[in-house]
Parts: C-alpha cells; sequence; structure tokens
C-alpha cells in the first residue's frame, strides 16, 4: 500500500483546528473577566437571539451536549443571568430567557469577544473576510451540519 503523506502547514482541516484551538483560548481568557464560559457565553447570545430555545436547541447551536448543556443552564440560573419556568408550559422544554442580569453581562463579554474576533482577522479586508465566512459556511455544509448556527 503506497504511504500518503500530510503536509500539516497546508491542511485545511489541521488549520482549521489551530484556529478553532487559538479562537478558544483567547475567548476563554477574555469572557474569565466576565465570570463566563465560552459555552455560557454561546449560552447567553443563542438566548438574547432568539428568547426561549429549549436545552436541546441550545445544546446544538453552542455545540455541547445536552448534558453539557444542563449544567451551563444551571450555572446561568444560579447566577442570576437566565430564568426558565418550574413546569414546561407544553412538553416537557423548559424554555430559557435571559434576565436582565443576563442581558447586561452579554453585553459586556460581547465587546471583548468581538475584540477577539477583530484581532483573529485583522489582516483581513472586508472583501476576504466575506469570502472566509462563505467558504466556512459552505464547509460546514458540505459535511453534513444538519442546522445553521443561529443568527
Amino acid at each position: 500500500m503506497e504511504q500518503v503523506s500530510l503536509d500539516l502547514d497546508r491542511s485545511i482541516g489541521y488549520q482549521l483546528k489551530r484556529a478553532h484551538a487559538a479562537l478558544r483560548a483567547a475567548m476563554d481568557a477574555a469572557l474569565r473577566r466576565h465570570g463566563l464560559t465560552t459555552p455560557q457565553y454561546a449560552c447567553l447570545e443563542l438566548l438574547d437571539q432568539r428568547p426561549g430555545l429549549s436545552n436541546a436547541e441550545l445544546a446544538r447551536g453552542a455545540f455541547v451536549t445536552r448534558q453539557s448543556m444542563n449544567v451551563v443552564l444551571r450555572n446561568l440560573q444560579d447566577a442570576g443571568l437566565v430564568e426558565r419556568p418550574e413546569a414546561a408550559p407544553h412538553g416537557r422544554a423548559l424554555p430559557a430567557t435571559l434576565t436582565e442580569t443576563g442581558g447586561a453581562r452579554l453585553l459586556a463579554a460581547r465587546a471583548d469577544v468581538l475584540d477577539v474576533e477583530r484581532l483573529m482577522v485583522r489582516d483581513l479586508d472586508p472583501a476576504r473576510t466575506d469570502l472566509l465566512v462563505d467558504a466556512l459556511t459552505g464547509m460546514a455544509a458540505a459535511l453534513g451540519e444538519s442546522e445553521p448556527p443561529a443568527g
């Protein structure tokens, strides 16, 4: 069998993973100042854009398991940033919404997250940034992403 080599410097998958790891580390550092984790921040952003999402919908949008999202939501509730009804209005899903405090925390954290994103793409002009976003969206679709991200 012929051995195939991989040039990691030119591997899209490897470079995406490197960029993801760097982005996550920078976001974690920025969000720590706000007492948030990256999954908590993602949950707050999703709820700001689409109030009333269920645990399962939030988990999909934040790229975590439902079990992990249960922990995220419980911690956000305990911190007074999110609220959910005691009983489901219909079915079993407990729709979550931001509290006023949660909205304020999100706005402060969002500014720092946007600074991280601006730093990440600082060498790209707006046209190349648009091309990159379109390319990444197409890559996710080509690999069978079942649902586009919220937003």
